[in-house]
């Protein structure tokens, strides 16, 4: 059951004077996705939500936009993307003791400039036919030639794909990350191609036995008619680094440089942290709070429990250039 908005959430936020407030959130997250929490945002405190749903280039535009831009906070996941605002000078830095309590010093930076609201690792779907589930256990374990033919996943380019790569060069430096990329590559079914769920596909249609992805994309899959079945063909398996645990990231919120509302702004970054808004968010993107003290949706919650790296996400920002590089390196989509 969705959980309900408290007190304890209500109390984060003034209560709205008389006349109209509203919000404007930029968002790479579909607009259904974030519902639940502007619908109970704006039942908590009066001030009404836009969301303007961009599919690319959030940045350019809020660059091209300049002082005259309408939005006052961005929707993004992955810390690549939000390292990217914070380069480019579209966001601004956030004081509040409420953001600090309720977000680990690991899920936000440290200058203010975003905030993480949730987490999702990056584990491997394993065909339940195919693959013993104990034959899964690190990351370094892919480049093994007993995977010969039976790796799928998305583009190494991919922001996600890129994210573990910097998260491999942080653990075990470039040569060993370079040498671990073109064993994995060798190891492929099919050149990279689609989506995080296409690979599932993959995996149930026989093409491929394991794949990487993001753990909510399994929520995703057992509430599509037409993707139950894949979803159902697969465990999900939580490996590590061999020194580290298991990588994960985020979705996150920040201000922007402009934030014509930027009271209102604040007001609902500190309620998207509170612990009831955090399980909603959860809930609606099966995706794991961050908060003290909340806990994962029970259908999340079943997929197994793991030690999240504890490698600071900002460490894997600095080190992205140098894992997309490597990725062309070993022309990992070729």
């Amino acid at each position: 059951m969705v959980p309900r908005i408290t007190a304890t959430a209500l109390a984060l936020c003034l209560a709205a004077p008389a006349m109209a407030q509203e919000v404007n959130l930029y968002s790479y997250r579909q607009p259904e996705l974030l519902k639940p929490l502007t619908d109970a945002f704006t039942e908590a405190t009066g001030i009404k939500v836009n969301v303007a749903y961009l599919e690319k280039g959030m940045v350019e535009r809020l660059k091209a936009e300049g002082r005259r831009s309408p939005a006052d906070l961005i929707f993004t996941v992955d810390i690549s993307r939000l390292a990217a605002a914070v380069d480019a000078g579209v966001t601004q830095p956030v004081t509040s003791d409420v953001l600090t309590a309720n977000v680990p010093a690991a899920y936000h930076d440290p200058d203010g400039q975003w905030w993480g609201l949730t987490t999702r690792a990056r584990i491997v779907y394993a065909s339940k036919d195919r693959v013993d589930p104990s034959e899964v256990t690190t990351y370094e374990d892919l480049a093994d030639p007993k995977w010969k033919g039976r790796i799928c996943t998305r583009s190494g380019t991919h922001d996600y794909t890129v994210a573990l790569v910097a998260a491999m060069i942080h653990h075990h430096g470039e040569e060993a990350t370079r040498t671990w990329l073109q064993g994995v590559k060798d190891n492929l079914a099919r050149k990279p191609q689609g989506n995080d769920r296409a690979q599932v596909k993959a995996i149930w249609a026989g093409e491929c036995d394991i794949s990487l992805g993001n753990t909510y994309y399994m929520g995703q899959m057992l509430n599509d008619p037409e993707q139950i079945e894949w979803a159902n063909s697969v465990n999900v398996l939580f490996p590590t680094f061999e020194n580290g645990g298991t990588h994960v990231n985020i979705s996150g919120v920040a201000m922007t440089a402009a934030a014509p509302n930027k009271d209102n702004a604040l007001k609902m970054m500190e309620f998207l942290v509170s612990p009831e808004a955090q399980e909603v968010y959860a809930h609606a993107n099966y995706e794991y709070p961050i908060a003290p003290g909340t806990e994962a949706d029970d259908l999340v919650k079943g997929w197994g429990t793991f030690t999240a790296d504890d490698t600071n996400l900002m460490t894997l920002a600095g080190l992205r250039e140098d894992a997309l590089r490597l990725v062309e390196e070993v022309d990992f989509d070729g």
